[in-house]
């Protein structure tokens, strides 16, 4: 399933099918333009195959069979035990892979006729916070839930939607305390 979910085209199918989108093969191929025909069709294929995605409708298009596919988000999870025996070089693929897929979805937005990342409020902002590891597992919790509270909203009217992308590794050494704290 790694390997399944770790390549840049197939995360952005899963992009673009998020939010309980349906759609066809076709209307995929409009929404990725960058990437040939032929591959979004194959990795629609490698994708329906392993269940990540699931057919909700067929008919017959100038005779040829149309299917509209919805993501199945349960099957889109790494779980905690898989993730923790994937090796240094598997998160280096996933890392490498899940930045390519960005960085094709932010070139796909600059490249839309009237695209405006001030208006659109688009952020790319990085910092770094001095976390202990029970704050950062206690600010994940925090983006989780702000996550889940829009994580089921429907599309309508006003609603446009937003790829968002939390990215969280140590960048040195923790610090040790050596110093003697004997009276």
């Amino acid at each position: 399933m790694l390997d399944l979910l770790l390549h840049p085209v197939r995360l952005r199918i899963t992009y673009a099918l998020s939010g309980d989108h349906t759609r066809t093969t076709a209307e995929l191929c409009a929404a990725l333009p960058d990437v040939p025909k032929t591959s979004v069709y194959r990795h629609v294929g490698l994708l329906a195959e392993a269940g990540v995605l699931e057919v909700v409708d067929e008919r017959r298009v100038r005779g040829a069979v149309e299917r509209r596919y919805r993501l199945r988000r349960e099957r889109m999870k790494i779980g905690l035990e898989e993730a923790g025996s994937m090796s240094l070089e598997d998160h280096r693929h996933g890392f490498a892979a899940a930045m390519a897929a960005l960085l094709a979805e932010f070139n796909a937005y600059l490249d839309r006729p009237g695209a405006d990342p001030a208006a659109d409020s688009v952020g790319y902002r990085q910092g770094v916070l001095w976390l202990s590891p029970d704050e950062i597992t206690e600010m994940i919790g925090e983006i989780r839930a702000v996550f889940a509270a829009r994580w089921h909203n429907e599309p309508v009217t006003g609603r446009r939607p937003h790829l968002m992308s939390a990215i969280f590794f140590p960048t040195e050494e923790p610090i040790q305390d050596n110093t003697d704290h004997r009276p």
